[in-house]
C-alpha cells in the first residue's frame, strides 16, 4: 500500500499541470463563433442582391480562417494533456496481463447485455439504453436470421430455443415504455428529495401503501415524519411561504391530518413528536433533538425510497452490473497476485466457478451466507447442500452419502449415529 502512495502522488501533480492545459471549452466556442458568421452570411446572401455575393464570401473569409486555426489549436491542446495523462497513467499503472484465459461470462452474453440495459435504465439514459437495445437485436437478428423464427405463434418464448433468442426476448422486455416511465417517475421523485421537497414522495408512497405495508415498509411513515420536521423548522430553515401551513403550526396541523393512519405501528414515534412541541421554543436543547437533526435525513430517506421503489419492480436497489463490477475490481488484485504465485510453483487452479480464496468485500456486498463443509472442504452448492443431521452437526450431502452404510451413518465428530431420512437440509 505504501508503494501506491508515490504513485498516487505523482499522479496529482501530473494532473494539476494538465489541469491548466487548454481544454476544449475555447474550441467549442470558436466552432459556435464560425456557425454564427456562416449564418449571418448565408442570410446577407440571401436577402442582398447577386452582384454582393463575392463581397459577403470575400469579407467572410479571413474570420473564418482565424476561427478554424483558433479550433485546431484547442484540439491540439486537449489532445496533448489527454496523451500527457494517458503516459502518466501507463507509467505509474503499467498493463498487466489478465490472470486467467478463461471468460466465465463468454457463455452468459444476454446476462451481460440485459445488465448494462438496465443499468442504463436505472441511471435515467433512457435514449441511450434504447440504442444499445436496437444495436444488440439488430447484431443477433444479423447473425442468427432464424432467431424469430424460435418463438411460439402465441407470442410466449420458447423454452428450447437458443441462447441468442433468449438475450434477444430478454432486452425485448427492456424495452417496454412502461419500465422507463417507472424509472423516469423515479428520477424525478430524487431530484424532488434533492430539492428538499417531500410531496411526491409521500404521494407515491400512499399511492403504493398497501404493497409497502405488505413488505413491512416503514417508508410512508419516515417521509411524514421528515416533513413534519421540515415544516417544524420554518421558513428561515425550509424556505417555504410563510404561513399557517408552515412552522410550528403547520407542522402540528399536518400531523393532525396525517398521522392517524399510522398509530397502529408507530405510536411512541408520534407520541414523541407529539411530547417535542413542548420544548420548541429551545428544542437543540431538548430531549428530543435527535429527532430533529435532518443532516443526512434527505439523503437516507432518498436511499430507502430507491430500495423500496426497485423492489416493487422487483429489481435490487443497486445496479447488479455496478455491484459486479465493484466486487470484481475488490478481488482482481487479490486474484492476480495469487495467479502469479501459483504459476511461479508450476500449480494452477482449476475450479472455474469458484475463487481460490475469500475475497474481503463490503458489508453491503455480502448477501447471503455460505458453508463450507469440514469434512469434503468444499463450499455446498444447490445441487450439493448442507445437511443437519440429528446430533446437531452439518455437513455437505454428497458427504453423508459417502458415510452412509446402508441406510444408517455415524457422525465424523460425535459418537451418535442416524438415519439418512432423519437428515434436514439447511436453507442458506
Amino acid at each position: 500500500m505504501a508503494s501506491e502512495k508515490p504513485k498516487l502522488e505523482a499522479l496529482e501533480e501530473e494532473y494539476a499541470k494538465i489541469n491548466k492545459l487548454p481544454r476544449l471549452t475555447k474550441a467549442v466556442e470558436h466552432v459556435d463563433k464560425i456557425i454564427e458568421l456562416l449564418s449571418a452570411a448565408r442570410e446577407q446572401v440571401a436577402s442582398a442582391p447577386e452582384s454582393h455575393t463575392a463581397i459577403t464570401i470575400t469579407k467572410l473569409q479571413n474570420p473564418v480562417k482565424s476561427a478554424f486555426e483558433a479550433v485546431n489549436d484547442g484540439l491540439k491542446g486537449a489532445a496533448a494533456a489527454n496523451k500527457k495523462m494517458g503516459k502518466a497513467l501507463d507509467k505509474s499503472f503499467p498493463l498487466k496481463p489478465l490472470p486467467t484465459d478463461h471468460d466465465a461470462m463468454a457463455d452468459h452474453m444476454s446476462l451481460i447485455n440485459r445488465a448494462i440495459a438496465m443499468h442504463l435504465l436505472r441511471e435515467g439514459q433512457f435514449k441511450v439504453a434504447s440504442t444499445f437495445i436496437d444495436e444488440v437485436q439488430s447484431t443477433t437478428k444479423r447473425e442468427n436470421p432464424e432467431y424469430l423464427d424460435e418463438r411460439m405463434d402465441d407470442g410466449n418464448y420458447d423454452e428450447a430455443a437458443s441462447t441468442t433468442s433468449s438475450e434477444a426476448y430478454d432486452l425485448s422486455s427492456l424495452h417496454s415504455q412502461e419500465l422507463q416511465e417507472s424509472f423516469a417517475g423515479m428520477y424525478y421523485i430524487l431530484q424532488e428529495l434533492k430539492a428538499r421537497n417531500l410531496m411526491p414522495a409521500i404521494t407515491w408512497a400512499r399511492k403504493n401503501s398497501v404493497e409497502l405495508e405488505a413488505r413491512g415498509s416503514n417508508l410512508e411513515f419516515e417521509l411524514s415524519r421528515l416533513q413534519f420536521v421540515w415544516l417544524f423548522k420554518g421558513p428561515s430553515v425550509n424556505g417555504l411561504p410563510d404561513d399557517e401551513n408552515n412552522g410550528q403550526r403547520g407542522a402540528l396541523q399536518y400531523a393532525r391530518s396525517n398521522f392517524g393512519r399510522f398509530q397502529a405501528r408507530h405510536l411512541n414515534e408520534i407520541n414523541q413528536l407529539a411530547c417535542s412541541m413542548a420544548f420548541a421554543p429551545n428544542i437543540a436543547e431538548s430531549p428530543y433533538r435527535q429527532l430533529f437533526a435532518i443532516d443526512t435525513a434527505f439523503s437516507d430517506v432518498a436511499s430507502s425510497f430507491t430500495r423500496e421503489f426497485c423492489s416493487l419492480l422487483g429489481l435490487s436497489a443497486e445496479s447488479p452490473l455496478y455491484l459486479a463490477a465493484t466486487a470484481g475490481a475488490l478481488a482482481l488484485p487479490q486474484l492476480m497476485k495469487y495467479t502469479q504465485k501459483t504459476l511461479a510453483k508450476g500449480t494452477e487452479w482449476t475450479t472455474s466457478n469458484e475463487m481460490a480464496f475469500e475475497t474481503p468485500l463490503p458489508e453491503s456486498m455480502l448477501y447471503h451466507s455460505i458453508f463450507v463443509c469440514p469434512v469434503s472442504k468444499e463450499q455446498t452448492t444447490d445441487a450439493n447442500p448442507p445437511m443437519m443431521i440429528p446430533c446437531g452437526h452439518v455437513l455437505a450431502k454428497e458427504t453423508l452419502q459417502k458415510l452412509c452404510k446402508g441406510a444408517r451413518f455415524k457422525c465424523p465428530y460425535c459418537p451418535s449415529e442416524g438415519i439418512l431420512k432423519d437428515a434436514r437440509q439447511i436453507i442458506l
